[in-house]
């Protein structure tokens, strides 16, 4: 899938700022306002091209989907009013709400959104989550390839969206509900190209807020969308994106109350910020990990990726640098995510025993000596200095000193690279490293949203990581109706990728933040977005 650098056109574009023409509403700052930060400037806001959770936070504000997810992480109407699913599973029919409509006021149809779905399955648009969100569509490998109208999504009238799978998919409603499957406006797309979200005069949007402002570095604004279908709800005037990087700048904007959330908190503030109210700690399905580029020399020997896997300490990782806020990783897959039978996956990985040892750190570093040996390397002789590219917010760098130790104590020499987050994200898919910082966190709870990362066409894929075994073990997952099957399936797919040493998993992900206690009616969810769109303030 040819892939587009895009981060330089939304920098180039951003930086000539703007104000908003999509809507008629007040002008933009006036009225209720909820300041709030969840990260600097996004790589993008593209629904189709966006793979990051500040990002999808934003989304999950300026669009709607068919469906929705509520604070209780159940499927609900979204524009969607309602939806039913034929008895062989393989036909999903929405029925639209009357009157919806476009922020800049104009009709939105059921067309919107057969245009938007075949949009994320152009090869030039280069969407990463388009195999996870509409993989399971009749049609989706020829749309792939480039026949776009072969992706079986259709609209009988302005009202109806149907969809036809090639197999049954009990949890495509999580998929609908997924922020990739945002509608776009068409017209506004096609004249603008990437550029059209990258300034709030083209960000038309169909959800509870609009972009009004949009000032790179420092903001960006989104105001009540009057044309909202439940705008009556909706009882913030705005929402104040506030884009900051630094963690200290954030906690003394939060202090002196210019913002009222953050999520990038100082980790030396988290013993004292422990027991206080507005310090939130909840945990999230998701995994840190470290990609290793496997189209690079030495990631492409098993024993080398093998023996940086075991080196590290992860209880240390978890306990001592993360101070307890994150959980010690011995599989890939963490808690919560859920088995066919409703019961945890992690419970019957690996034959109920974890994948890496995590008791025994001196035993891990003499078995990772003695891979790097019989690969060729006997106390890191003759192996090339390798570089660790990571952003740096919350723990990444304090991590990325102690791989630098960890790594030593066999032989390694390491480098680290620190990349600003716009641009980080974008290397990373790319393939522009050796080693890089990662992490997952699930869409939704069923197995296959983390574990298609390392499928060898996914987008998603940033180590390059290829096993036809692995690929067979998925393509089966996808397709059996037993759910034993499909269990085992999923199973045998995590087993062969840590046996493989397709990543390193160091952690699994709880979010904290602080959030001052002026704000009432939003929520956090498993998938580590934020909901402001219902919320107020109060004094």
């Amino acid at each position: 899938m040819k892939k587009r650098v895009f981060a330089l056109v939304l920098v180039v574009v951003m930086l000539v700022g703007a104000v908003a023409c999509g809507s008629a509403e007040a002008p933009a700052g006036e009225g209720k306002i909820l300041s709030v930060q969840v990260g600097p400037d996004p790589e993008t806001i593209d629904p189709a091209l966006n793979s990051s959770s500040d990002g999808g936070t934003m989304l999950e504000h300026a669009f709607e989907r068919l469906l929705s997810v509520d604070e209780n992480n159940q499927i609900v109407a979204g524009a969607a009013e309602s939806w039913e699913v034929s008895e062989d599973g393989l036909t999903w029919t929405f029925h639209l709400r009357d009157g919806l409509k476009w922020s800049d006021g104009s009709d939105l149809t059921a067309n919107d959104y057969v245009y938007s779905f075949k949009r994320v399955c152009d090869p030039m648009v280069a969407a990463p989550y388009a195999e996870t969100v509409l993989g399971v569509v009749a049609g989706y490998e020829d749309a792939i390839a480039g026949n776009l109208d072969a992706l079986q999504v259709a609209a009988p009238d302005d009202k109806t969206v149907v969809v036809t799978l090639s197999a049954p998919c009990s949890f495509f409603g999580s998929l609908i509900a997924y922020s990739t499957l945002s509608p776009v406006q068409q017209a506004t797309v096609e004249k603008n190209g990437d550029a059209w979200a990258t300034a709030a005069e083209t960000y038309i949007t169909n959800g509870p807020f609009y972009i009004s402002e949009w000032v790179p570095g420092s903001h960006i604004l989104m105001s009540k969308n009057p044309y909202y279908w439940n705008a009556d709800a909706i009882k913030l005037d705005g929402i104040k994106w506030n884009l900051i990087e630094d963690a200290n700048a954030a906690y003394s904007a939060y202090q002196t109350g210019e913002v009222l959330m953050i999520k990038d908190v100082p980790t030396e503030e988290i013993p004292t910020l422990s027991g206080q109210s507005d310090f939130k700690v909840e945990s999230i399905i998701g995994t840190y990990y470290l990609s290793l580029n496997m189209e690079r020399e030495p990631f492409t020997d098993i024993n080398v990726r093998k023996a940086l896997n075991l080196a590290i300490d992860r209880e240390y990782v978890a306990g001592t640098l993360m101070q307890g806020t994150y959980a010690t990783a011995s599989n890939f897959m963490g808690p919560g995510w859920v088995d066919t039978d409703g019961s945890e996956f992690i419970a019957s990985a690996n034959g109920g025993a974890p994948y890496i040892d995590t008791t025994n750190h001196e035993a891990n570093v003499e078995a990772a000596k003695q891979l790097l040996a019989d690969a060729g390397y006997p106390n890191g002789e003759g192996l090339p200095v390798i570089t660790y590219s990571t952003n740096d917010s919350g723990y990444h760098k304090v991590v990325a000193e102690y791989l630098q130790q960890a790594w030593a104590e066999i032989g390694v020499t390491l480098e680290v690279e620190i990349v600003e987050w716009a641009s980080f994200t974008p290397m990373r898919r790319n393939g522009e490293y050796d080693i890089a910082r990662n992490g997952w966190i699930g869409d939704y709870s069923d197995p296959s949203n983390m574990l298609d990362l390392f499928y060898s066409t996914n987008g998603n894929n940033d180590g390059k990581y290829n096993n036809p075994e692995f690929d067979a073990a998925m393509d089966l997952s996808r397709t059996t109706l037993d759910p034993a099957e499909r269990s085992a399936a999923l199973h045998q797919a995590e087993d062969i990728m840590m046996e493989d040493a397709a990543c390193i998993p160091l952690a699994y992900y709880n979010d904290f933040w602080l959030q001052s206690d002026k704000i009432t009616g939003a929520w956090h969810g498993p998938n580590g977005h934020w909901y402001f769109m219902y919320a107020d303030i109060t004094e």
